[in-house]
């Protein structure tokens, strides 16, 4: 709480130079309300007593949860647009980097309240956990507790660091990409309040611009480059970004999930843009850059709009959707299933299939030379089943209540994965507005399963479930 006050505090600063606009009261109101929440354990609780694996499950869950709440405040002060649906929605789409929103008019919103949608963004990138360990005290057993439930074992195996350690090196990488992002940008032509923005957004893998058009506003191919190669590196795995640059060598983005991951961003990438190409969406260089940028905007579940895919042919929406629910690798911002486990997946394949034809033989699924447990692959197809499961139950659901069926799919292909844009109405130039109510509360219930990997969330459900019965 006391975090989102501090940015919520930064807001009211922007507010302030921009000539103390109309969201000046709305977020006074809310940085008040939620710093004196976050103040009240500190005045009540004299010391915290040991978690245990429940209570961590618990803590995490309900940090989200109650980020969520107090983040839409400013919102529901604001008014215009945000109705409490409309300002919950905006408000689970910003933590969790999902990027979707029910705004029809964007620039009509006061500069502050645009800062504070963003910074939603960069508390939800990193992390809100994340933000709590790092000011939790290195040896606290709570600390090493939540890091090895908020970080995925996808990710913390191929990190060589320890829990406090990999925290460090994730807040350097982030806060690093974001800096330099911020000056490239700033370089190339955009005001120094875009540019913020739309770094915290990037790096994030969210989405939101400050602009109705998204990226196709500035018409800038310096721009549009600058976007999609941070766009990439903000979704691969940071311990390998950090290791590049500390060790100043290319090694560390030979690992196999890395390569698997620039490779699918390639192809779907030349195929999206021959689409378009014989669609005749353009020239060969304006169908490469739309291509290109809308696939890394997808995969890497930033969601940022080039171009308008409403009127692109299906081919093209379909390589999307692949993008879409394959997304970036673990250790990153990015949600989805992951390449790591795609890739797993591809390998566990074809190592039973090898078995079947040679059942005396003996195969181990192995990425990068190590080989992969029985228990990690079983877990990854058990995700790969919950996760289409869910977009399955989602889909069924949202045609319940009235939305079209191709928006129905892109909008829960898109919110699982926190990716932001589907298809159609919901597309990159689209908006959520004109769903139902019920349909916005699903979109948000799956961007949250998306954000916080499933697992736990399903595990708390689980526990009052089971605390019912007894």
């Amino acid at each position: 709480m006391l975090i989102n006050a501090l940015f919520m505090l930064f807001s009211i600063i922007v507010s302030i130079i921009y000539g103390y606009d109309e969201a000046f009261t709305p977020l006074a109101i809310s940085f008040l309300i939620t710093a004196l929440t976050g103040a009240f354990p500190f005045i009540f609780i004299k010391s915290p007593s040991a978690m245990s694996l429940k209570d961590s499950y618990l803590t995490i869950v309900l940090t989200w949860l109650l980020s969520f709440i107090f983040g839409m405040l400013p919102y529901v002060l604001y008014g215009g647009e945000f109705t409490i649906i409309n300002a919950w929605f905006e408000s689970v789409s910003g933590y969790t980097t999902t990027g979707s929103t029910i705004l029809t008019d964007i620039e009509a919103l006061p500069k502050s309240l645009l800062f504070w949608r963003s910074s939603t963004h960069f508390i939800g990138g990193l992390g809100v956990i994340v933000f709590l360990l790092i000011i939790i005290p290195g040896a606290s057993p709570l600390k090493y507790r939540l890091s090895n439930l908020e970080l995925s074992s996808l990710s913390k195996d191929r990190y060589s660091y320890r829990s406090g350690t990999i925290v460090r090196v994730m807040t350097t990488v982030y806060i690093g990409l974001t800096i330099l992002e911020t000056l490239l940008l700033w370089a190339a032509g955009m005001s120094l309040f875009d540019a913020v923005n739309h770094s915290f957004s990037t790096v994030a893998t969210g989405g939101f611009s400050t602009r109705n058009l998204s990226v196709m506003h500035y018409d800038s191919n310096i721009i549009n480059i600058i976007l999609m190669v941070f766009m990439t590196l903000s979704s691969m795995h940071f311990g390998v970004l950090y290791a590049t640059v500390i060790h100043r060598s290319l090694k560390p983005l030979r690992h196999p999930v890395t390569r698997y991951y620039l490779g699918v961003i390639a192809v779907v990438a030349v195929l999206v843009s021959l689409v378009l190409r014989v669609d005749s969406q353009g020239s060969w260089g304006e169908c490469l850059m739309a291509g290109s940028f809308q696939t890394i905007s997808f995969i890497s579940t930033t969601g940022f709009g080039q171009s308008d895919n409403s009127v692109w042919p299906a081919m093209a929406n379909a390589l999307l959707i692949f993008a879409a629910f394959h997304c970036g690798c673990s250790g990153s911002t990015t949600g989805g299933l992951k390449a790591d486990r795609v890739l797993i997946s591809f390998k566990a394949l074809a190592n039973d299939t090898n078995k079947r034809l040679h059942p005396h033989s003996m195969f181990r699924t192995k990425v990068g030379g190590h080989v992969v447990s029985e228990e990690l692959v079983s877990s990854v197809f058990l995700y790969i089943v919950i996760y289409f499961a869910i977009v399955v139950i989602s889909l069924i659901a949202l045609l319940l209540c009235g939305v079209e069926l191709s928006e129905a799919f892109s909008g829960s292909v898109a919110s699982l994965g926190n990716v932001g844009p589907g298809t159609g109405a919901l597309g990159t130039m689209g908006n959520y507005a004109a769903q139902p109510m019920a349909a916005k509360i699903i979109y948000t219930f799956d961007m949250f399963l998306g954000r916080v990997e499933i697992f736990p969330l399903m595990i708390v459900i689980s526990m009052f479930f089971s605390r019912r019965d007894r």
